[in-house]
């Protein structure tokens, strides 16, 4: 009886020291929800493409995920055959989701949303334009204004400028 008391125990310390790493490193392996960039949606600005890709040969796919630290986000950059090329790390922030005051019309109710990250600095809005599991970056200067209170600045090349 006292073994099997025993046995318990370290299992249950076991159960209690995973459960406790995982809340101090964060959820990324348990994503809250994954979404892939639209093909007919820009980069993100913190986005480089390596130089033997073009657009059409990559994929971006970004995850929220909740850790004690606040809402962070995942980006991985992939190659056609799902080899990762790059992971960036940005935080969400912890307002959003975010709606226009008069949103669009010919959107389903309650959308469309947007989240506002940032990565090292540099902020992009996140648009989803229903519940998909796909995403947009966007540069229209009224969502820019309303959530942001100024006009989004000029991409360029729609390359980035570091991943």
């Amino acid at each position: 009886m006292r073994k099997t008391l025993f046995q318990i125990e370290k299992y249950l310390l076991i159960v209690a020291l995973t459960a406790s790493c995982y809340a101090t490193v964060g959820c990324e392996y348990l994503p809250e929800s994954t979404f892939e960039l639209a093909s007919a949606s820009r980069l993100p600005k913190w986005i480089t493409l390596p130089p033997e890709h073009t657009r059409a040969d990559v994929k971006i796919m970004m995850s929220y995920y909740d850790s004690i630290w606040g809402n962070d986000t995942m980006f991985i950059l992939q190659d056609i055959n799902k080899h990762m090329l790059a992971k960036v790390y940005g935080k969400r922030n912890r307002k959003g989701p975010f709606h226009l005051k008069h949103p669009p019309q010919g959107y389903p109710p309650g959308y469309p949303l947007y989240e506002i990250i940032t990565v090292n600095g540099i902020t992009e809005i996140i648009e989803h334009k229903k519940m998909e599991p796909i995403f947009y970056v966007t540069d229209n200067p009224i969502v820019w204004n309303e959530l942001m209170g100024v006009q989004p600045q000029a991409s360029g090349s729609g390359q980035g400028s570091a991943f």
